[in-house]
């Protein structure tokens, strides 16, 4: 038998480049067709979770006059990777458990056609007035108007309510340590302690054309600003909204 012929090395490299070209120039196309294609599916439902924001963020926000947000938004992307099935009515919606404040997420889904549901991340900022500690204050003390000053925060970047009346926090005791930049909020301060519990206090009461006033044991501590409730001497326990100056206001 005569030997079979060695192919060059270089001949053999030569055909896999034609071969690739080939191969390639038959499937580029098409994969730019489909990449352009998921872009533009994206950008519609972009568009239409960005169309449904605005009146759902109108609607979520304090109605109070009194406290003036100004919102500014920042809207996420779909994943350009994605391959959905062709919808006929697409439905925005609020996640459960979740809203729009601060980082969030806009759900999209699928009502007819086919069944899937994509999100839309969003961060929402609402610019308003608030009060903010000036000057380092202990945990404990009793907040004054001279510990803070109004500024505009962005109330959305707090989980917890900011408040931005001078009337919710002065007066208050502060539960832990509070540094200079910190808006005031809800979980930072609590109602002084009048009285403790089992103390003797003073219950005052006014009808129509007669006042009482009899003295008591607190069953509870007295929070200013809050219920407490009494026993008197009779045995007859009554409640009332615990005063600064540490008597207990009972309507009759």
């Amino acid at each position: 038998m005569r030997p079979t012929p060695l192919r060059h090395p270089t001949h053999t490299v030569r055909q896999c480049v034609v071969a690739c070209a080939w191969l390639l120039a038959a499937v580029l196309p098409g994969l730019g067709l489909g990449m352009a294609h998921a872009n533009n599916e994206s950008a519609e439902l972009e568009k239409t979770a960005r169309e449904w924001l605005q009146p759902a963020l109108d609607a979520s926000l304090p109605s109070d006059a009194s406290f003036p947000l100004r919102t500014e938004v920042v809207m996420g992307e779909l994943d350009r990777r994605l391959r959905l099935a062709p919808c006929a009515k697409v439905e925005p919606h609020l996640p459960p458990g979740s809203r729009l404040w601060g980082r969030s997420r806009i759900g999209l889904r699928c009502v007819e056609g086919a069944r899937w549901n994509v999100y839309v991340p969003v961060t929402v900022k609402a610019f308003g007035p608030a009060w903010v500690i000036k000057r380092p204050v202990d945990a404990g003390a009793t907040l004054t108007q001279d510990d803070a000053e109004l500024a505009e925060v962005d109330w959305a970047a707090h989980p917890v309510t900011v408040l931005a009346r001078a009337d919710m926090w002065i007066g208050q005791q502060t539960a832990f340590p509070l540094t200079p930049g910190q808006p005031i909020r809800q979980n930072m301060v609590r109602p002084t302690k009048a009285f403790e519990a089992g103390a003797q206090v003073r219950v005052n009461g006014n009808g129509s054309g007669f006042s009482i006033s009899v003295t008591g044991q607190a069953l509870s501590a007295g929070l200013v600003g809050q219920s407490a409730r009494i026993r008197l001497p009779n045995g007859k326990v009554v409640s009332g909204l615990v005063q600064e100056d540490q008597t207990v206001e009972m309507a009759l």
